[in-house]
C-alpha cells in the first residue's frame, strides 16, 4: 500500500456530495464472460473494499475486494450467489510475518519495513524463489472461487527496500505475477506504481489505486479507462465531496475509507 505522508493540498473544486449508500450505484453483477474468459472490470463500476474486521456482506455493489487469506471459500461462494465479483487481497511484494505460509519465504528475500508492522520488502530480483510462492497464492484464490487478484506493493523498486531494486526488475516482476493471475483464468489489477503504467496497461486487467486525488495525480491513470478497464480507487485523508466530481469526470470507481479498511465507506 501506498505509505501516508500527508502532502497539503489545494482543495479540488468540487461540489458534488457523495453519500454512504449512493442512489446512482448499480447493484446488478456483471456479465457472465464466455468460457475462458476472464471477468473484465469496466470503467465505472461499484465496489466495496474490506480488510480488516467481520466481513459485511450487505453492501449493494458489484464487486468485492476482500482479504485473500481470511475470507473463507463460503464466503465468496455466499458473494456470489448474492451476484458479486470478487478480488482476492494479497501482499506480492512484500513479505507478512503473520501469513500462515510465513516460514516458506527464504530470510534472504526479505529487506526492510514497509512501514507496516510485521511486513518487509521482498527481492522481487529472485523471481526463481517467489514465482512458486506466489504461484500457490494464487491457487488457493482460484480454489476459494475469486475471480480476479489484487497484488499489493508492486512498486519495491520506487523504495527503500533494501535492495538495489530498479524499474526494469520491476517490470519483470509485475509481468511475472499478472502471468501466474492469467494463467489461472484469474483477472489481476495494478496496484499503485503510476509510473510503469505506459509499460502495464496492456497486461493487467484493471487498476487499483490509493490517494491518486490527494496527491494530484488521478489522471495518470487514465490509460486504464481509456482501454476500457475499471480503476478501482480510494482517499483516506480528502473527504469524498473533495474528489468525486472529478472521479466521475474520469469515470473512477471511487471511495472514501479509513485506514484500517474497516466495512465502512463513502462512494462517489
Amino acid at each position: 500500500m501506498k505509505r501516508f505522508a500527508a502532502l497539503a493540498v489545494t482543495a479540488l473544486l468540487l461540489l458534488t456530495a457523495c453519500s454512504s449508500e449512493p442512489e446512482d450505484e448499480d447493484p446488478a453483477p456483471a456479465p457472465e464472460p464466455a468460457p475462458g474468459e476472464r471477468w473484465k472490470p469496466a470503467p465505472g463500476i461499484g465496489w466495496q473494499w474490506q480488510l480488516s474486521g467481520g466481513l459485511d456482506t450487505s453492501i449493494d455493489v458489484p464487486v468485492y475486494d476482500v482479504d485473500g487469506f481470511t475470507t473463507t471459500k463460503e464466503q465468496v461462494a455466499g458473494l456470489r450467489k448474492d451476484g458479486r465479483r470478487t478480488i482476492c487481497y494479497l501482499s506480492t511484494g512484500a513479505w507478512e510475518d503473520f501469513r500462515p505460509d510465513a516460514g516458506e519465504f527464504p530470510k534472504s528475500l526479505l529487506g526492510k519495513g514497509n512501514g507496516w508492522k510485521g511486513e518487509r520488502w521482498l527481492d522481487i530480483r529472485r523471481l526463481d524463489a517467489l514465482e512458486p510462492l506466489m504461484a500457490a497464492r494464487f491457487d488457493m484464490c482460484r480454489d476459494k472461487g475469486f475471480d480476479a487478484v489484487e497484488p499489493d506493493n508492486m512498486d519495491g523498486y520506487d523504495n527503500v527496500s533494501g535492495f538495489p531494486l530498479t524499474a526494469d526488475h520491476q517490470l519483470a516482476y509485475n509481468r511475472l505475477i499478472a502471468r501466474l493471475a492469467h494463467d489461472r483464468g484469474l483477472s489481476v489489477g495494478l496496484k499503485n506504481d503510476l509510473d510503469q503504467i505506459p509499460q502495464l496497461v496492456d497486461a493487467f486487467d484493471f487498476a487499483v489505486n490509493e490517494q491518486c486525488a490527494e496527491y494530484r495525480e488521478c489522471e495518470r491513470l487514465t490509460p486504464f479507462i481509456a482501454a476500457g478497464k475499471a480503476v478501482f480507487h480510494v482517499e483516506y485523508e480528502l473527504p469524498a465531496d473533495r474528489f468525486c466530481a472529478r472521479s466521475r469526470e474520469l469515470k473512477l470507481s471511487s471511495l472514501e475509507k479509513k485506514y484500517e479498511l474497516g466495512a465502512w465507506r463513502k462512494a462517489c
